[in-house]
């Protein structure tokens, strides 16, 4: 990172280093930077931003204010009591109360693996680390230390092995093994010389068409998402079918010099989840526009073939095929993957309620006739309620949650938590008969990816399990069980 900062600097006739919020530079000083003056700094800005803690003109809360009245007009009119109510329509949850009923069972069942996992990061700071009062911006920094001293890697030590082109090549082996298909290079205009673009293709026949544009740079939205280009739509006319196209945004550190790319763990988790989403848009064989592909999924289960993608990064099998170190080429060592499996459950019963804690903020805001007036009440409500990790008075996350105020997730954000019970449960299946399982395989791509929104997606998933979903996958997944 030190060379993209000294990089980024230099671009703007600058010495030194550029920092700046984005992903890619904020995450790695908030777990690294041992100048815990700077991790305040960062901390306080990121957390601050587009709030009254910072420039008028760029504070969202008017904005938030305002969406949260309209979208609660828009339901009264349709004659529901909220927007919560009116969102949950065409989803699997069908009732905001059983979406708080299921985000506080979740927090209950977490709640005393997460308070044991604040408690083990206070002493190891405490002790270690000469903090014995830990503040919001040594949590990143405490759980890295803490981590490598416990299972003796860091995250940089693993993201030496995963390069883009060999992650890249593994994971298109791994789809065309399973779903049989082909991903090859193809030619279509592109809008930044970054961004490729491949043709998906079956029995050496194109089926849909496929973008990836997965490096940070200036003016770019932050995150990572998934959308349609086109669906795949057999036109009235008689005139042909159109087929679907993707396309596949990340933000990862981008190669430096004549050196390829490389992702951590996490970088890798988030490539296989946003190819989830790609393959359910362009494995489709709907031919229906209102349900072809991800169009017409209940939006709690949207993320299923995501998430369940996700687990994937976790297989020797899979890992030990994408995986070259960048220098040598060597594949991943089987000692360090160990460690990393070892290591997969650390602090997930705090993710877990963080999790929980988002998705009931989201909910109460959506589901309470006054919450655009109290929006930071809400919040901090909802984090006495469940949260672990206390935060300071200035925390303004809200103002930044763009899932809720600028995307689709509106009374929705839950659904990851949902789908990752559907998730964890149909991967099951992949753990009975092994990763790579080309008949399983078969039998995922055509009860889930191929029939879309066409159909509930609880019958989907019943289709490929022969059972309703049961929460102890999850659970077990989560080594809360």
């Amino acid at each position: 990172m030190r060379v993209a900062t000294r990089a980024a600097a230099e671009a703007e006739g600058r010495s030194g280093h550029k920092l700046t919020l984005h992903a890619p530079v904020y995450r790695p000083l908030m777990q690294y930077a041992t100048d815990r003056g700077l991790r305040e700094q960062l901390f306080r800005a990121h957390a601050t931003r587009a709030s009254e803690h910072g420039p008028a003109e760029l504070d969202n809360s008017p904005l938030m204010r305002e969406l949260l009245e309209l979208r609660h007009e828009e339901a009264r009119l349709l004659g529901h009591a909220s927007y919560a109510d009116l969102s949950l329509v065409p989803k699997m949850a069908e009732s905001p109360q059983r979406v708080l009923d299921f985000l506080r069972d979740l927090a209950r069942r977490a709640r005393a693996q997460a308070l044991a996992d604040r408690e083990a990061m206070q002493a190891f700071a405490a002790r270690e680390l000469g903090l014995p009062e830990l503040q919001a911006w040594d949590h990143a920094f405490v759980s890295e230390k803490l981590k490598q001293a416990r299972f003796a890697f860091g995250s940089d030590e693993v993201r030496q092995y995963f390069t883009e082109p060999r992650v890249l090549d593994g994971l298109f082996r791994l789809i065309e093994s399973l779903f049989d298909v082909s991903i090859r290079p193809g030619q279509a205009s592109v809008w930044h010389d970054s961004v490729r673009y491949y043709d998906v293709e079956r029995a050496g026949e194109p089926i849909a068409g496929l973008y990836l544009d997965l490096h940070a740079r200036n003016g770019k939205e932050s995150g990572a998402w998934m959308d349609e280009v086109r669906q795949r739509w057999r036109r009235p006319d008689g005139s042909g079918l159109q087929l679907p196209v993707a396309h596949v945004i990340c933000n990862f550190a981008p190669p430096v010099g004549d050196q390829p790319a490389l992702l951590t763990h996490d970088d890798l988790i988030t490539l296989f989840h946003e190819f989830g989403h790609a393959l359910h848009h362009v494995l489709t064989r709907v031919d229906e526009l209102a349900v072809s592909g991800i169009a017409g999924v209940e939006w709690d289960a949207v993320e299923l073939p995501s998430q369940f993608m996700e687990n994937f990064c976790w297989e020797w099998d899979v890992l030990s095929r994408l995986s070259g170190h960048g220098l040598t080429g060597a594949a991943l060592p089987r000692e360090l993957f160990d460690k990393m499996v070892a290591a997969r459950h650390f602090q997930s019963a705090l993710a877990m309620v963080r999790h929980c804690e988002y998705g009931l903020l989201d909910m109460r805001l959506h589901l309470e006739a006054d919450a655009a007036t109290r929006i930071d009440a809400v919040a901090d409500d909802v984090r006495a309620e469940v949260a672990v990790l206390p935060m300071p008075p200035f925390h303004r996350f809200a103002h930044s949650f763009t899932h809720l105020f600028d995307g689709a997730y509106a009374a929705g954000y839950y659904g990851y938590a949902w789908a990752e019970v559907l998730s964890a449960d149909a991967y099951s299946a992949f753990e009975e008969a092994g990763p790579f399982d080309a008949a399983t395989g078969r039998r995922w791509r055509e009860a889930v990816l191929e029939v879309g929104g066409s159909r509930p997606a609880l019958e989907s998933f019943i289709a490929f399990r022969g059972r309703e979903p049961r929460l102890d996958a999850l659970l077990r997944h989560q080594g809360i069980a």
